[in-house]
């Protein structure tokens, strides 16, 4: 009965408002958990298998899942709005988006029967001989101020990269290919698992069909070699630590034609002795003496190009932060820069004359040199 099935939704673990990637996502995963192969002889998770199969065939349907939601069970069982072949009873014929299939369910069925037998599997059962080459990794360290400004860096790659002497086949030069013994050229292999029948790459010929009959004397038959590779990368301006640049084709060569993986530069940046950085903006620490904060001073603030000449009003306090625009760091975008924040340290004057003493318990018996109002605060 229609009432005793289990709530599709409840059955993937997924809110009612679920749809595309997470409904997918969530029946790859426990269609992985709970597969028959996984659990030989368990009937209890092979009914489970069916439900979640049969969940998943309505709610990846936009338009079962519509009945669904505004009819339950009863839209989208026999004889309903919405019937078709059930999943539940493993209609497998709808994996490649046929009737009452999902266009995506031999994608996920990939990615189920390479978990059970450790090898990824087309539609067509034939694996495409072009293979991507792997992403690299190389670990760039900075002075400070290259972050800042931009560089061009000359990296040296150690990476594997096609064989010139064979152009990356792995075959002897005038070697010719042979149908694969294995396979007898199919390029594929028909396995039986369970109540499974399905259709595996030829592990000798990699679904090529063919192998050859001498390998590369130079390579050995890999169709690639190892090399270190001279790169130039340009490092763009305001960089900061963990900044991580690709650079498309620069990574370890693909195999049988296949395009090369990617380089990824990480970068790392030394500290500086001057200034901290905080996103875009700098911020820095300027001692001033006393008579400095008190009478007012111009006095010179280091930047990213030099110096500038700063003003420091009569009574600046302790701990006081001016802003010196647009002397930060440029945004990565090249549009403008942050700014240099400049924290004011007033140092408190040592080993004073008995003249300067006297000056200044004078100037705090004048009630106008301690904090608040309240005399005493120098006493020497």
């Amino acid at each position: 009965m229609a009432n005793s099935k289990k709530d599709y939704y409840e059955l993937l673990g997924i809110s009612r408002s679920a749809a595309g990637k997470e409904i997918k996502d969530a029946y790859r995963q426990l269609a992985l958990k709970y597969h028959p192969d996984k659990n030989p002889g368990n009937k209890e998770t092979e009914e489970k298998f069916k439900e979640i199969n049969e969940a998943y065939e309505v709610l990846s349907d936009s338009q079962k899942k519509q009945l669904y939601d505004q009819y339950g069970h009863a839209g989208v069982g026999a004889g309903g709005p919405g019937a078709g072949p059930g999943f539940g009873g493993y209609d497998f014929s709808g994996f490649g988006g046929g009737a009452g299939g999902s266009g995506d369910l031999g994608d996920i069925f990939g990615d189920i029967f390479e978990g059970v037998f450790g090898q990824r599997t087309g539609r067509s059962g034939k694996r495409s001989s072009a293979v991507r080459g792997a992403d690299l990794r190389f670990d760039a360290t900075l002075d400070f101020r290259d972050a800042v400004f931009g560089i061009e860096l000359s990296l040296s790659i150690p990476r594997h990269e096609s064989c010139s002497r064979c152009g990356g086949s792995g075959a002897k030069p005038g070697a010719n290919r042979k149908t694969c013994p294995t396979c007898k050229g199919a390029g594929k292999m028909r396995l039986s698992q369970g109540f499974f029948s399905l259709v595996q790459t030829c592990p000798k010929c990699q679904g090529e069909g063919t192998v050859i009959e001498a390998s590369c004397p130079e390579c050995r038959g890999s169709g690639k070699k190892a090399n270190t590779a001279s790169i130039k990368v340009k490092i763009p301006a305001g960089v900061d630590e963990g900044s991580s640049l690709r650079v498309r084709g620069e990574g370890e060569a693909g195999e049988h034609g296949g395009p090369g993986g990617d380089l990824y530069v990480v970068i790392h940046v030394k500290k500086d002795p001057d200034f901290e950085r905080e996103g875009n903006d700098l911020i820095m620490e300027k001692h001033v003496s006393f008579a400095q904060a008190a009478l007012g001073a111009e006095i010179t603030v280091p930047v990213l190009e030099g110096n500038v000449t700063m003003k420091v009003p009569a009574g600046t306090q302790g701990h006081t932060v001016f802003k010196l625009k647009q002397k930060g760091v440029p945004y990565l975008s090249g549009r403008g820069r942050g700014d240099l924040l400049v924290k004011i340290v007033v140092d408190v004057p040592k080993n004073l004359s008995e003249k300067e003493k006297q000056l200044l318990r004078e100037f705090e018996l004048s009630g106008r040199g301690s904090a608040g109002g309240t005399k005493g605060f120098w006493k020497f």
